[in-house]
């Protein structure tokens, strides 16, 4: 099916939003202006604004037009195991997963140390760029040990769930330990997650275990500072 030309439209504002096209607090062009731009009618882009104002990337103001507003993606993952696609779509969401690399390895001696291995194993890694609404949001490098389930190099991570292969071979990820640090992003992250070099991510280190407290995964997850915030709810 063809895609709605006000959807079309949508997904080029907001990645004008995203990438500062339109920065932040800025007026957004009048309508008959992008009305002329994108070669359609005003209720087209109305359609296509108006979405925009629902998902609080824009703000209408009387006598004043439409302002950029750009909220962040909240991320649940610091207190509820999920994954991505899941906690994307329970957002609204559309999700996309780009597979950089997947191979079997032999680890360095400091991912060895992460898993509890011998010398002699190896590990599956498998390197994602994750979007939400078509803009990449999070860079995943994710180590498994490769005898827990050597089927798994037969899977499309494109399109399957971690999480979800790992629990269909009854290895499924009931407790994680996870480390937040906040760094500057390096020209290779940047360039991936389309955001300058120097600028702030989160560096999140997860190691994730079995009911068996057998430690499944070791995963480095590098979200953009601009776009997401984490939510932390505790109780006493």
């Amino acid at each position: 099916m063809t895609q709605a030309k006000y959807k079309k439209i949508e997904t080029t504002l907001r990645q004008r939003i995203i990438d500062h096209t339109y920065p932040l607090n800025s007026l957004l062009p009048k309508e008959i202006e992008l009305a002329k731009e994108f070669k359609t009618s005003r209720p087209t882009i109305n359609h296509a604004i108006h979405n925009l104002v629902q998902q609080g990337l824009l703000e209408q103001r009387k006598r004043l037009g439409t302002v950029v507003k750009r909220n962040k993606i909240q991320q649940e993952f610091t207190h509820i195991i999920q994954g991505y696609d899941q906690e994307m779509e329970n957002k609204g969401l559309a999700t996309r997963t780009d597979v950089l690399y997947f191979q079997k390895i032999m680890p360095t001696l400091k991912i060895q140390a992460k898993l509890k291995l011998a010398p002699s194993e190896m590990v599956f890694k498998l390197v994602r760029l994750r979007y939400a609404d078509n803009i990449p949001v999070v860079k995943v490098i994710t180590y498994i040990p490769a005898s827990v389930s050597p089927d798994l190099e037969k899977v499309n991570f494109s399109t399957a769930s971690l999480y979800t292969e790992l629990e269909k071979r009854n290895l499924s990820v009931t407790h994680v330990v996870r480390k937040l640090e906040v760094k500057r992003a390096s020209s290779k992250i940047a360039k991936a997650l389309c955001i300058k070099t120097n600028d702030p991510v989160f560096y999140f280190h997860t190691h994730g275990y079995t009911n068996k407290d057998q430690i499944i995964e070791y995963s480095i997850a590098t979200y953009r500072g601009d776009l997401n915030s984490f939510i932390i709810d505790l109780n006493r």
